[in-house]
């Protein structure tokens, strides 16, 4: 069994350690956890992981956010994924920070990266793992907000809720989304 998990973020040390980045930060946690590297493929960083018998595509796509469809959809034909095995991790701004929650489908929210990846797809019934980073800027300052990095209350936080996300992950490829979404989002 493949499965494509797609971190989204945006390439460049500007963004690196970005709460829009959080998508790369996940991934570059489990790639270091599991002695995994990526490789710069089309249209993306690219690593695989082998896991109970499992194969895991991780992709951080290169496209930039808000072209992040162009680099799913090309890696899911590439590794002839379905749509079922897709798990594609974003920032959430209607969740408080830290707050995690798995869904089977849904719409993109107002993120871009989640609009492009449907619009590309043609549908949007394909898992996610929102990641909250909160709402706590004025009026007008989202996008500094979004593109800010952590601040130092995250940043204390920020490895155990990752190390969450890895589980997730892990168990979207073992046991399911709808079973995943039951263990992780009643937490």
């Amino acid at each position: 069994m493949k499965y494509l998990i797609a971190g989204l973020g945006n390439i460049g040390p500007e963004y690196k350690n970005t709460r829009h980045n959080i998508g790369f930060q996940i991934l570059d946690a489990l790639a270091e956890a599991s002695n995994i590297s990526f490789s710069d493929k089309r249209y993306g960083f690219v690593a695989e992981l082998k896991f109970k018998a499992r194969t895991f595509i991780l992709l951080k796509p290169t496209t930039y956010m808000n072209l992040s469809g162009r680099a799913v959809h090309y890696w899911m034909n590439k590794e002839k994924i379905d749509i079922k095995n897709l798990l594609v991790l974003v920032d959430d701004l209607a969740l408080s920070f830290g707050t995690l929650r798995v869904r089977a489908k849904g719409g993109a929210g107002g993120h871009n990266g989640l609009e492009n990846i449907n619009q590309v797809l043609g549908r949007n019934d394909y898992a996610r793992l929102r990641f909250g980073i909160g709402d706590d800027f004025h009026k007008g300052y989202q996008v500094d907000y979004v593109l800010g990095e952590w601040n130092k209350e995250e940043q204390k936080e920020l490895p155990f809720k990752i190390d969450d996300c890895i589980d997730i992950i892990k168990s979207f490829g073992t046991i399911g989304v709808e079973r995943t979404m039951n263990v992780y989002n009643k937490r």
